[in-house]
């Protein structure tokens, strides 16, 4: 897919992929083999009929490919541009085994963006009205999946986000370079159109209580809250002046529009040395963007190889090419300050690897005296995030594990109160945008069964 140049990309937020043309898209559709066991769809958490929609691609039938994604995918303009495809449904495609897979995820944002382009987005068509309703908390992936699943079954659904913008970690999380805002504005826009009514500023369990949701008519209640406390090293130094989570980070970058600068005034540490630890698809993000807020040099700390790292290998190739340098199998072990208790360096330890461990990774250990210092200015923490406890303490009948994480099950969604599902990195822990949306598929169809049936026995 053609891409801005690394040179001009890290001077500007604008996407750098930038899509296929009409015969390109035809010429890569027509690559599809058209498998009668569909391998594809068994990768893919929201089931899209994939060969489907490539098929219509080939005969350039745009609005009929829009159509079958659809059915199940409320969000494709967001899946083509952020899902790991290489790790679902495009690993199991034929083409894969000896070559190229089919660039699915392309084709799918290709079509998405064609329909936009047109103007002519097909009202969303829903089943009758069945008077029964249901609330969602949460404005991520999940919790539009659900909404819109349950909104196309006839039910009304009212969705509770906390931010003043929906979409989840989809606005305040991914730049504005991989997932421009539009795109997702467009994409809730259209969950919108199928009557679910969206309320922000909203944040359950302190302006509003999960009982209380039931009690104002919710016959059931979805949870998708997300992973959104931040993890920390607990390293010496680490509350001094500019450090900070890769979610606020982010999120001032994001949704405080830092990307748009100087046309706001965003508070946010534009620095010149910037470090950041961890070697995920979210420190991948925090330091492209560094990148683009002007800094001088960005460094990313990690404390196992490259072979190992969790981010998409294209994020890892596109942040190296806009001009970051992989610290790798070190680990920061101090923060530095300086009289004022501001970042001044981090030191670090030289790691090697061993044996693995629970993740199936092998196990970073520390080299004796093999310390070094990195300069900085700036230092972001990138290393996961973990269940935020608002919510779920202020409703104690709601079982948690031993991380805070809301117990459902995986196929259903069910909790263990009565009426009330959860979905995505609040069940799972941080995970990826189409499991949250495949978690949220589920419990849609779960939650359907649930309140209809209820509604029939007289509930």
């Amino acid at each position: 897919m053609p891409e801005q140049p690394a040179e001009i990309r890290r001077n500007n937020f604008d996407e750098v992929a930038l899509g296929y043309d009409e015969d390109a898209a035809v010429s890569e559709a027509s690559r599809c083999l058209a498998c009668k066991n569909k391998p594809c769809v068994a990768g893919c958490p929201v089931e899209v009929d994939i060969p489907g929609f490539i098929a219509r691609i080939r005969r350039r039938e745009i609005a009929a490919a829009i159509g079958i994604i659809k059915k199940t995918n409320c969000l494709p303009a967001v899946c083509g541009r952020v899902c790991p495809q290489e790790a679902q449904c495009e690993k199991f495609c034929v083409l894969g085994k000896k070559g190229e897979p089919v660039a699915i995820g392309r084709l799918e944002r290709y079509v998405a963006d064609r329909e936009a382009a047109a103007g002519r987005v097909e009202e969303p068509v829903r089943e009758p009205l069945t008077g029964l309703r249901a609330a969602v908390v949460g404005a991520g992936p999940a919790g539009l999946t659900v909404a819109a699943e349950l909104a196309r079954l006839g039910h009304s659904v009212t969705i509770y986000e906390a931010f003043h913008k929906a979409g989840g970690v989809l606005v305040y999380g991914i730049p504005e370079f991989r997932l421009p805002k539009a795109i997702v504005e467009r994409e809730v826009e259209y969950v919108r159109k199928l009557g679910v009514e969206v309320r922000t500023n909203a944040v359950i369990g302190r302006t509003l209580m999960i009982d209380e949701l039931f009690a104002q008519g919710a016959d059931a209640v979805f949870v998708g809250v997300g992973a959104g406390l931040p993890f920390f090293l607990n390293i010496p130094g680490e509350n001094s002046l500019y450090v900070y989570s890769a979610n606020e980070y982010l999120t001032r970058a994001n949704l405080m529009k830092a990307y748009l600068s100087p046309a706001y005034d965003t508070p946010i540490r534009r620095g010149r040395s910037v470090v950041v630890v961890g070697g995920g698809n979210v420190a991948m993000d925090a330091a492209r963007t560094a990148v683009r807020l002007g800094a001088d040099e960005v460094r990313l700390v990690y404390r196992r190889s490259r072979a190992e790292m969790p981010a998409r290998a294209e994020e890892i190739g596109h942040a190296q090419e806009e001009g970051v340098v992989l610290e790798l199998l070190s680990k920061p072990i101090r923060i530095v300050a300086d009289d004022e208790k501001r970042v001044k360096a981090v030191e670090c330890v030289r790691m090697r690897l061993g044996e693995p461990d629970a993740s199936g990774r092998r196990r970073p250990i520390p080299i004796p005296s093999s310390e070094f210092e990195i300069e900085a200015d700036t230092f972001i923490v990138a290393v996961g995030a973990g269940a935020n406890p608002l919510l779920t303490s202020s409703t104690p009948d709601i079982e948690t594990n031993t991380r805070g994480y809301i117990l459902a099950d995986p196929e259903t969604g069910r909790t263990s109160r009565e009426g009330l599902y959860a979905g995505g990195d609040i069940v799972t822990g941080a995970a990826t945008v189409i499991l949250a949306m495949g978690a949220g598929l589920r419990a849609a169809r779960a939650m359907h069964e649930y309140i209809t049936a209820k509604h029939a026995a007289g509930g």
